[in-house]
């Protein structure tokens, strides 16, 4: 009995420093990306609306931060009630949760496996906001936030990750948040606007990019994150299926990138830079879900595929009629659905998981499972977060007036302007010098 309690005790997990210290680097390239995200959509508005679009992904942090300190933790993760939310009281507050408890099964403190979570509660709904540019009342925005949030993103992410979630169970692979982050924003995204309507001049007014600088360093920060936010997922890098994630993130998103600009060639004529950031997005969108499940030259495909039908689905927009203003539907919805399909045939058995896909000898069982997982996140997003901007709209009202839409929602939302030119020669200099003929001084352009 003595040497069976021995290695019972050697078996039990430890706290492992260098998987706490892995996980906690994760979270905070996973918070870069919100300020990422919002540089990124920040960039693709016009001037007027900058200072907006920032502050739209900024708010999402404070707010849900504090939700998931008071109760989101233990709705997403919290005792399986029934596959679809969870709940544990010690965990309301935090106040039950020692420094040293580990998450269960694994090698890493409950806080470093939280806020690796909260991060991802952080920027699926400030996913959303790049759908909404221009016209939203930011105090009818953040209540939003935090009824979504609430309603919508956490029990999804207990469906999906939470022990006992009914998706969980089923066996729906969701590596690091294809259903639970980016289709689940995308198909809110696609209710709030088909319930607030277009912005004023939708295909009418040419609305471009205001800086494109801005939005390749958006795209930059959040590819550097994406790793933290990939990798990170497997909560400890000790087997090697996280190294696996890693490089197929940079694999899926280099081929979805040039799968995107060669498109964007063949159908418009040129190689933009916002294509180059947009494929990128579209890469790392797809390979979210999947990069665990397949090999890189699966990678490959995952992204190509991905990069070519989110090009083609941002048009979408203008013959459908619905104001995506960012592409949210197009590159997240879009791009979210792709990856978690394609797990059905690329799984190769040899990652995170024994499964198999079609490709590999596994039928199509895999698929099924993957169709049921990604439907009934996007119907409950949709229809949730279509009622949620209904209600809102008809007790606080979601827009700003159509005249602070045109005039820009800056100034009327947050009393301020994204760049001062006041001392910047805003205008042509004059000077006076003394006149060549006459002896009287004259002003001339300078």
């Amino acid at each position: 009995m003595a040497s069976a309690a021995i290695t019972l005790a050697a078996e039990a997990p430890k706290l492992s420093a260098a998987n706490t210290g892995f996980m906690l680097i994760c979270s905070a390239l996973v918070l870069l990306m919100t300020p990422g995200l919002a540089f990124f959509y920040g960039g693709m508005v016009r001037v007027k609306s900058t200072l907006n679009m920032l502050m739209m992904s900024f708010i999402s942090i404070g707010i849900v931060t504090i939700l998931w300190v008071v109760y989101g933790f233990s709705l997403a993760f919290g005792t399986d009630k029934g596959g679809l939310i969870g709940w544990t009281s010690g965990w309301v507050g935090l106040s039950d949760i020692g420094t040293a408890d580990l998450w269960d099964g694994y090698t890493i403190p409950i806080l470093a496996f939280l806020v690796f979570q909260l991060m991802f509660a952080i920027i699926t709904p400030a996913l959303i906001s790049g759908a909404l540019a221009d016209r939203v009342k930011f105090s009818a925005w953040a209540l939003f936030v935090a009824l979504w949030a609430t309603i919508v993103y956490f029990p999804v992410a207990h469906w999906v990750w939470g022990a006992g979630g009914w998706a969980f169970e089923l066996g729906v692979i969701d590596f690091a948040g294809g259903t639970a982050v980016h289709i689940n924003a995308g198909a809110a995204a696609l209710g709030v606007i088909l319930v607030i309507g277009k912005r004023v001049g939708f295909k009418k007014d040419p609305m471009r990019p205001h800086s494109l600088p801005l939005v390749m360093l958006g795209a930059g920060l959040l590819w550097f994150g994406w790793f933290g936010f990939n990798a990170g997922s497997w909560l400890g890098n000790d087997d090697g299926v996280g190294s696996l994630m890693f490089v197929n993130t940079q694999v899926a998103t280099a081929a979805a990138m040039l799968a995107w600009l060669i498109y964007e060639k063949i159908r418009h004529g040129a190689f933009t830079t916002l294509g180059a950031a947009s494929g990128a997005v579209a890469g790392l969108v797809a390979i979210t879900p999947s990069g665990g499940a397949v090999t890189p030259v699966g990678a490959i495909a995952v992204g190509a595929i991905a990069g070519l039908l989110c090009a083609m689905a941002v048009g979408l927009k203008y013959k459908l009629g619905y104001d995506d203003s960012l592409d949210v539907v197009g590159v997240h919805l879009v791009g979210g659905v792709v990856g978690s399909l394609l797990i059905g045939f690329f799984a190769s058995g040899k990652g995170q998981s024994e499964v198999q896909g079609l490709f590999y000898g596994g039928g199509l069982d895999q698929f099924w499972k993957q169709c049921a997982g990604v439907f009934a996140v996007l119907g409950y997003s949709l229809v949730v977060s279509a009622i949620l901007a209904f209600l809102l709209d008809k007790t606080i009202g979601m827009r700003v007036p159509e005249d602070v839409e045109i005039a820009g929602i800056d100034q009327a939302e947050h009393a301020e302007t994204a760049y001062d030119f006041s001392g910047a020669g805003g205008g042509a200099a004059r000077t006076s010098v003394p006149a060549a003929v006459g002896g009287a001084s004259k002003k001339v352009d300078a």
